[in-house]
């Protein structure tokens, strides 16, 4: 009986063993389910990533869309500018054109205001020389006793 129960605890030794490893160490069902998972994973990143390629191709195409009709509005805004200070150039030089005018008439007042001037002195001098030529004639007549 002895050896009988010795067989028996030596049968149940390998098999509590065996459960002893086996709560241990995962079976391959247990391997098979995380590798699994870990696959779904690994595709559902590179389904992401595709994602965000696309995304970003898209968003760079905004970006060169925003751009092109930015720079098509700086092209317009700059033949606007062009255009205003064209005109602004314009006015200038019509105001420079009507200031010339302007000074050309006050010079020619201003020098025949002069010539005026110039010939009312004369006639004034003139007078006052004969004036004085009468009055010095007057005074050698007055003096020489023939007045």
């Amino acid at each position: 009986m002895e050896n009988e129960v010795k067989q028996q605890e030596q049968i149940k030794l390998p098999q509590d063993f065996q459960a002893l490893i086996a709560g241990f160490f995962p079976n391959t069902k247990y391997f098979d389910s995380r590798f699994d998972l870990l696959q779904v994973q690994i595709d559902e990143s590179r389904r992401n990533q595709e994602q965000i390629k696309e995304q970003l191709k898209d968003f760079k195409s905004d970006n060169d869309r925003r751009f092109e009709s930015a720079k098509e509005q700086l092209k317009d805004f700059k033949s606007d500018n062009d255009k205003r200070f064209e005109q602004v150039d314009y006015r200038f030089q019509r105001l420079e054109g009507k200031i010339d005018t302007l000074i050309e008439r006050i010079d020619v007042k201003v020098d025949r205001g002069l010539k005026e001037n110039r010939n009312l002195t004369v006639r004034l001098f003139t007078f006052a020389l004969s004036f004085s030529l009468v009055a010095v004639v007057g005074m050698f007549g007055k003096l020489f006793g023939l007045f």
